[in-house]
């Protein structure tokens, strides 16, 4: 280990000493565009180079496998026939031995079998070592023979038994620890899986569901690494505490460029956390939501209640209810986005406009053809369409829309929701209503996302595309007056008098203005570039607690997703929201049809069996048909039971939690030492989901479980 860090030591000074001279090469006080975009190219790939070195001295090593092989890299001495091979964060090779490996990163397929092998099937390995350390010392060694004299006899599929069962009876951190070291055999298989299409994998609590998809983020990344590295990675998590205990472990694995937000986040510039009624949460989440969106923009398309007047020169043109409804109709018609169609409605308006006016100046006083040519009433069409008048018109009754501005005028006004949700029941339309100002909520980000597609809402690029125009017809415009300037200018022939001086169309753009144009590329990180923008398309999707999301969240993800790669992470028996997922072919039949895999976790790796014993009777009231997974350890600590009202004092070791009726949303996928569950009853009064939150809250823990208050019969 000792000659594997200082070979690390030497790529990251080689790397620091690189990213220096790249720093060096441009003059700042002259820079070339050309040179600026090969600079930053460069530092931004050296950025990352470097923080995955430094990221990989977390637990560089952590493994050894001397497996049977005709072709050894390394030849286990005095045992012909066996490779010995090192597993680690990252690789490592010997260049000047032909890259001979001194470290297999755990991803690549000649480290695999060191978490495929188990006993009954040993994969060629002889003796498999798990390796513990701190910083850069070695603590621990664990070995186990898997095949030969000295065969252990550890658990039949559970490979690394006594690694894996000490990593889980470790106290809990408050941030979740990569399970690299001690991934099972049922988890690799989901992990490596090469399925490019929607994968589920299910599972109880405390079978690793959400180390599995963090670990398949990381595999994923380093086998398909030029695709995801443009196209993103996304992981959607239930709440931030969540995303705070998860957010070192891809880290720790060498990964940094993903996204990770809760769904209340996914809309840019919107932070959704406010509370809400369950009965607010249910209605927001149901697709019915698309028609009462959908209704609430058409309510901007509105008639003039009375013939209005537009003064044109000496003439007067007369706009009544038909003229608008005909332009509307005409805009609808197109299927465009809001947005979008106001040019078509703008258009049919204005040459119903110029046709009156045509008929105005040019009508025959003899009762001939109208003495105007088509040319003359393109003209007149034309004059129209740059009036304010006119513009001010189209604005009112075809305006342009936001979002933001479109959701609030819905949820904060009891008329707006009568007319966007008339045909719905008076409990449905009390759920919608809030106050004035009301903060987002988490549900919100899913109606904004498809108000953001009804209204025509462009991408960021689409926007700094129509910045640049705006900006080259400002230079256009500029030029153009300082040559008109320049023209009409006297002569002088006086030099000795006055200075020439050469303006150019620079001279009279505002300096804040013209600076804001030397951004040479835009050096941002996918991931950040990809947090920005509604309408950005990942490559692959992780979503850990899936069977929270509603079907307008749904609607929102694969959006997302054009692709169709995702891994969803979930159990249906754990479902608390409103409008969550009970059946994962049901919710997915509208975007995929049948086509998705389907893995299921088996064994509880987490919970000891004393708990699950209890929380099992709660399945079983749940979901009568599911299969509890198997929890593999005990703590030889039974579930402990107080009255209500009853005195407790938290353990000295480890992280306590209470969980009450209030908190139980806030600890989806989050695990403590000990947990204190507070009136069982009251968590499953408080919600329709009310037992599955109770199934929820006393599998959070990993050793001891204290339930104050009594459990109903079940």
């Amino acid at each position: 280990m000792d000659g594997l860090f200082e070979r690390l030591d030497v790529e990251v000074s080689q790397a620091n000493e690189h990213l220096r001279q790249v720093q060096l090469e441009v003059d700042p006080t002259n820079p070339d565009a050309d040179a600026l975009v090969r600079r930053e190219t460069e530092y931004h790939a050296l950025n990352s180079k470097i923080d995955r070195l430094n990221l990989a001295q977390l637990g560089l090593v952590f493994g050894r496998i001397d497996i049977a092989s005709d072709d050894p890299d390394n030849p286990v001495p005095g045992q012909p026939g066996l490779d010995r091979r090192y597993i680690g964060r990252m690789g490592l090779d010997v260049r000047e031995e032909g890259y001979r490996n001194l470290l297999l990163d755990w991803r690549v397929p000649m480290a695999r079998p060191f978490y495929l092998a188990t006993t009954a099937q040993p994969e060629g390995v002889h003796l498999r070592r798990h390796i513990r350390t701190a910083g850069r010392k070695i603590t621990k060694i664990d070995d186990e023979y898997l095949s030969g004299e000295a065969l252990d006899g550890s658990l039949d599929g559970v490979g690394g038994e006594s690694a894996l069962l000490s990593a889980m009876a470790a106290a809990r951190t408050g941030h979740m620890h990569s399970i690299v070291e001690t991934i099972q055999r049922e988890q690799d298989l989901i992990i490596r899986d090469e399925h490019r299409g929607i994968m589920v994998v299910e599972g109880g609590p405390g079978t690793g569901k959400t180390a599995v998809a963090l670990h398949r983020v990381a595999y994923l990344l380093y086998t398909a690494r030029e695709q995801l590295s443009k196209s993103g990675v996304l992981i959607v998590g239930p709440n931030p505490d969540f995303l705070n205990y998860i957010s070192r472990v891809l880290p720790e694995l060498g990964e940094t460029g993903v996204v990770l937000a809760t769904i209340g986040e996914l809309y840019p510039g919107v932070i959704g956390n406010a509370a809400e009624s369950l009965l607010t949460r249910e209605v927001k989440g149901s697709e019915e939501m698309v028609t009462i969106l959908n209704e609430a923009v058409r309510a901007y398309q509105v008639l003039p209640d009375r013939t209005l007047e537009l003064p044109h020169g000496s003439l007067t043109l007369l706009i009544d209810a038909q003229m608008i409804k005909a332009a509307r109709t005409r805009a609808r018609r197109s299927q465009r986005a809001h947005n979008d169609a106001q040019e078509i409605f703008a258009e049919h308006l204005i040459s119903q406009l110029a046709a009156q006016l045509a008929e105005s100046i040019g009508a025959d006083p003899l009762g001939g053809q109208n003495l105007l040519s088509a040319a003359d009433v393109d003209q007149l069409h034309d004059d129209l369409a740059g009036e304010i008048g006119v513009e001010k018109l189209i604005d009112e009754y075809w305006p342009r829309l936001d979002p933001e501005e479109v959701l609030r005028g819905l949820l904060e006004d009891a008329e707006a929701i009568e007319y966007a949700a008339g045909d719905y029941d008076e409990e449905t339309r009390a759920a919608l209503l809030r106050d004035q100002g009301s903060p987002w909520a988490a549900s919100d980000a899913a109606l904004l996302d498809e108000l953001a597609v009804m209204v025509g809402l462009p991408d960021p690029e689409t926007l700094a595309a129509r910045a640049d125009q705006a900006w080259r017809q400002q230079v256009v415009e500029a030029q153009e007056a300082l040559d008109i300037l320049t023209g009409s200018a006297s002569t002088d022939n006086d030099d000795d008098l006055f200075d020439a001086e050469i303006l150019s169309a620079h001279d009279v753009i505002d300096a804040e203005t013209l600076a804001g144009r030397q951004i040479v590329s835009d050096s941002r990180s996918t991931a950040e570039r990809a947090r920005e923008d509604h309408t950005w398309a990942y490559g692959h999707v992780i979503i850990d607690e899936a069977q929270e999301l509603s079907p307008m969240e749904w609607r929102m993800i694969f959006r997302r997703s054009p692709s169709r790669w995702m891994s969803l992470v979930g159990d249906t028996a754990q479902t608390g929201s409103p409008a969550g997922v009970d059946s994962w072919a049901e919710t997915l039949e509208p975007y995929v049809g049948e086509r998705f895999h389907h893995h299921e976790l088996t064994v509880n790796y987490r919970t000891p069996a004393e708990i699950m014993e209890v929380a099992n009777r709660i399945l079983a009231h749940i979901s009568p048909e599911a299969s509890p997974a198997t929890a593999i350890r005990e703590s030889g600590k039974p579930v402990s039971f107080l009255p209500l009202g009853a005195e407790y004092s938290f353990p000295g070791d480890g992280l306590s939690k209470v969980i009450t009726a209030e908190n139980v949303t806030e600890i989806k996928g989050l695990e403590f030492d000990h947990v204190f569950v507070i009136e069982p009853a009251a968590i499953i009064a408080r919600s329709p989901q009310g037992w599955q939150d109770l199934y929820v809250a006393v599998t959070r823990a990993t050793q001891t479980l204290t339930i104050v208050g009594e459990l109903p019969e079940i």
